[in-house]
Parts: C-alpha cells; structure tokens; sequence
C-alpha cells in the first residue's frame, strides 16, 4: 500500500484545486473564456496552475517509486513535503504582482530537489 504516497498526492490535489479555481473565478471576474484575454493576474493564475501541472505528476511517480521499492516512510516522506513547499512557493512568486523571481526560483530549487 502507498501510504505515505496517498497522503502527499492528497496535499498536493487540495493545493491543485485551489490554483484551478483561482483560474476559474479570475475568468468568471475578467469574463474570459479561454487564454488570459490580455489580464495580467489570470495568465499569472493559469501559469502557476499549468507549472503545477507540468511538474506534480512526474514527482508523485517518482515518489511513488520509492515507497513500492521499500524505501522508510521517512525517506518517501521528505522528498514529498520538500515538492510541496516547493510548489507553494512557486504559486506564490508567481501570483504576486509584479512575479516575485526569488520565491519561482527557490520553487523551482526545492521542486528540483525531490
């Protein structure tokens, strides 16, 4: 059983629905169907949403990986929390105008580190 492997994926989903409706209500609010319709904070919402995207699934596999090889819960559960506190720190340079690069790079580091 994927324990500890479950409950990061399920971290990881709540923060995925929260960045999804941060998009959904940014388009409700610019009314905008599809792409950023030129507004600044919806195509910082639907990058910080898309990156989460693109970086999340291949992360959750390889930690995946880990525990179904046998690996101590504590050494599937560090690089877990460490993709988490990645992601949210990149969220959050992302959507703070103006894009705050230190807190997307220092994401970008602890995402890497996983």
């Amino acid at each position: 059983m994927l324990f500890v492997t479950s409950t990061i994926a399920a971290f990881l989903t709540i923060i995925f629905i929260q960045l999804s409706f941060a998009v959904i209500n940014l388009r409700r609010k610019n009314k905008v169907g599809l792409g950023s319709g030129g507004h600044e904070e919806l195509e910082r919402a639907i990058r910080a949403q898309g990156n989460f995207a693109e970086y999340v699934p291949i992360g959750v596999i390889l930690i995946a990986c880990l525990e179904l090889n046998g690996a101590p819960w504590w050494l599937v559960l560090i690089p877990g929390v460490t993709l988490i506190i990645g992601r949210l720190i990149h969220a959050k340079g992302i959507n703070t105008p103006p894009p705050d690069f230190s807190k997307r790079v220092l994401g970008m580091k602890f995402t890497f580190l996983r």
